[in-house]
């Protein structure tokens, strides 16, 4: 009997992404619902059982999912002239990217709603989110808005509002921007 080599960790790098792809486009597609573990190895040309090679469980796949789609916003954070100019590229970026790249969004509400039920979701989401939080209070305690104001509680105020914005991405543009007033007026 031959023997087979383990694939190389190119090769290893090259299925896991594959699979968090394909992971990914059936949520979009189908919702959390519809993921299928058996869809996602075929998709990515894998046996179902090879899939635990690379995801030991369902959520760590998910997890993974929510790091590639997360990736995929880290551009709207690069650095501005000041804080508030952060804050508004971000806010003018993110309701961009909803209009150009819905289906990163309906991943993200996806999960979202889902995290609302389940624990390990929300763990997941709660994970993914910490650098995003950090990132919005940092800029608003660096002077992005009005000194009196909680900058904790305003990068929630943002968060929340990016991802109910989610929800009706024609009028995303509007309210991010009326928030965008609203939060660097300093008169």
């Amino acid at each position: 009997m031959p023997m087979t080599r383990p694939p190389s960790t190119a090769a290893k790098v090259d299925r896991r992404r594959a699979l968090v792809q394909a992971a990914f486009d059936q949520i979009a597609q189908r919702g959390l619902e519809g993921l299928r573990l058996r869809a996602v190895a075929v998709a990515a040309g894998l046996d179902h059982s090879s899939l635990h090679h690379y995801f030991p469980t369902k959520e760590d796949l998910i997890a993974s999912v929510v790091e590639y789609t997360t990736a995929q916003l880290w551009p709207t954070l690069r650095s501005g002239r000041s804080p508030a100019d952060r804050i508004r590229r971000h806010l003018r970026l993110m309701a961009h990217t909803m209009r150009e790249r819905p289906e990163l969004f309906v991943v993200l509400c996806e999960l979202n709603l889902r995290a609302a039920r389940d624990p390990a979701i929300r763990a997941i989401i709660d994970r993914g989110d910490q650098d995003w939080r950090a990132f919005i209070t940092a800029q608003l305690s660096d002077g992005a808005w009005h000194r009196a104001y909680d900058a904790a509680a305003g990068a929630e105020l943002i968060i929340a509002s990016i991802k109910g914005a989610t929800f009706n991405p024609d009028t995303a543009a509007t309210a991010l921007r009326q928030l965008e007033r609203l939060l660097t007026d300093q008169e």
